[in-house]
């Protein structure tokens, strides 16, 4: 059963742009399938009759019949007399790294490679495990001396901390989805950035929340005035929030707009979760902004109302699956209560190996920051080059750009880039309801001959024909 119908207006609206030189039923076949691989039109949606979609795009039946035909063969799509056409995923093998040669280059993640430090990590951890065999194995709060290192890191930053206030996560996400459905009610309003993490979106959504959203600009940074109307419309109980490096966008907001929000969330009893997994990938911020680091929980001024998710994915590796959540004593208690419900506790191995890697991370971030960098530098000088149209902000810090395309052409292009070799995943993915189709993020955490390539292919497809047919791949992705 399709838990989702999708009328053709909803349909006709996040197709946007869908013709190309292609045969029609080709370019709506392979809009529909993008919307499918980026997540846009969930598995397991029922689509449009085809009499009732030709109508709403103008189009012969005929053409619709071929389009949903296409997508059937292709594994996209399974008809049912009586009960419509719903969406799927082929069963084919799923790609899990970038293949320069022969194969895909994988632009979807905006993930760091490993740092060296790893693998010494890992051993270490290794022969410190069988101290923790008989009696730590389930664990829904995380390891003691873990917390303790992570409390103790926040201190050092200028947020006084105790391991109380500290639950270690099974990532990021994790932490965003185990915060949704243990503080959200459903029906719940929630404000969240546009554009944003998407699946901090989803998590928020399976929560049963309702978005609204304040918009976040590679330029302009956040409208303060915006945030403080949404809060006194609307009083959301909660308000997701990446006020460092934002994916994807890169700005920072500003300390003054910080205290602002925080007051307002304080008067309207919003609970204000701030992701902070990107907050230490500083290249060179200005230091004269007064953002240094320091947790927002203690630029806010108001600590107790905010809730705090951190993590190694994007300084460490993507590989490594920590993350943390600090809070409240009250508000880690409700979490530990609501966890068992979703899992049993975070992988213990993992915990020690961070534990290890914790007392180098000033080194890490270091390096990260000027790898970045060099990255970003080339990037912005190359694109200029190759494709002088694109306007591409000079991003102080954090794992992406933004880039401006000077044309509703993103959705278009990520899909043509696919029969170049390159997966790359178009802007309306970070919207709600099929924004920044002038939008395409781009990561600056690959090594520069995978960006280079990246650009490359990138150029070879914009300057193709706009953008022809491409054919069905057999590849799936998601984003980071």
């Amino acid at each position: 059963m399709a838990s989702i119908t999708l009328s053709a207006r909803s349909l006709a609206a996040l197709l946007g742009q869908w013709k190309s030189a292609a045969p029609a039923y080709r370019g709506l076949a392979d809009r529909i399938r993008l919307l499918v691989l980026d997540g846009r039109i969930p598995v397991g949606t029922r689509l449009p009759a085809e009499r009732e979609l030709a109508e709403r795009l103008g189009l012969s039946r005929t053409t619709v019949t071929a389009a949903y035909r296409e997508l059937r063969e292709a594994g996209y799509l399974r008809s049912i007399r009586g009960s419509g056409s719903v969406t799927l995923l082929p069963s084919a093998p799923v790609s899990l790294a970038p293949v320069p040669q022969g194969g895909f280059l994988d632009f979807s993640k905006a993930a760091v490679p490993p740092c060296p430090e790893i693998i010494d990590a890992v051993q270490a951890a290794a022969a410190d495990l069988p101290r923790y065999m008989h009696d730590f194995d389930y664990d829904l709060v995380g390891m003691p001396e873990l917390r303790q290192a992570i409390a103790d890191r926040y201190t050092a930053r200028g947020l006084p901390t105790d391991p109380d206030e500290i639950m270690v996560t099974v990532g990021a996400q994790h932490a965003i989805a185990l915060i949704a459905r243990t503080l959200l009610s459903r029906g719940d309003r929630v404000l969240v950035e546009m554009p944003s993490y998407p699946h901090a979106y989803e998590a928020l959504r399976a929560a049963g929340a309702r978005l609204g959203a304040a918009t976040v600009s590679s330029e302009t940074g956040w409208d303060v005035r915006e945030l403080e109307q949404w809060f006194e419309r609307t009083s959301p109980a909660m308000a997701y929030l990446m006020p460092d490096f934002h994916n994807p966008t890169g700005a920072s907001m500003p300390l003054e707009t910080r205290r602002r929000v925080a007051a307002a969330a304080q008067r309207h009893g919003t609970v204000l979760v701030i992701d902070e997994t990107t907050a230490e990938l500083d290249i060179d911020r200005p230091t004269d902004e007064g953002l240094d680091g320091t947790p927002f929980a203690a630029l806010a001024g108001a600590p107790a109302s905010i809730v705090t998710i951190g993590s190694v994915g994007k300084t460490i590796w993507g590989g490594l699956r920590i993350g943390w959540i600090r809070a409240e004593r009250g508000t880690i208690r409700k979490l530990v209560s609501a966890r068992s419900l979703g899992d049993l506790g975070t992988p213990i191995l993992d915990q020690l190996t961070v534990q290890q890697l914790l007392p180098a991370m000033d080194g890490i971030v270091a390096r990260r920051g000027q790898a970045l960098g060099e990255t970003r530098d080339r990037l912005v000088d190359l694109l200029a080059e190759r494709l002088p149209d694109w306007t591409v902000p000079r991003v102080d810090g954090g794992i992406a750009t933004w880039v401006n395309l000077g044309e509703a052409a993103s959705s278009q292009l990520s899909l043509a880039a696919r029969g170049h070799g390159l997966v790359i995943v178009a802007g309306p993915r970070f919207g709600i309801d099929g924004a920044f189709e002038r939008y395409l993020r781009i990561p600056i955490s690959y090594p520069w001959a995978q960006t280079e390539q990246a650009v490359e292919l990138l150029t070879e497809t914009w300057n193709s024909a706009m953008f022809g047919h491409v054919p069905a791949l057999d590849y799936l992705e998601d984003v980071v």
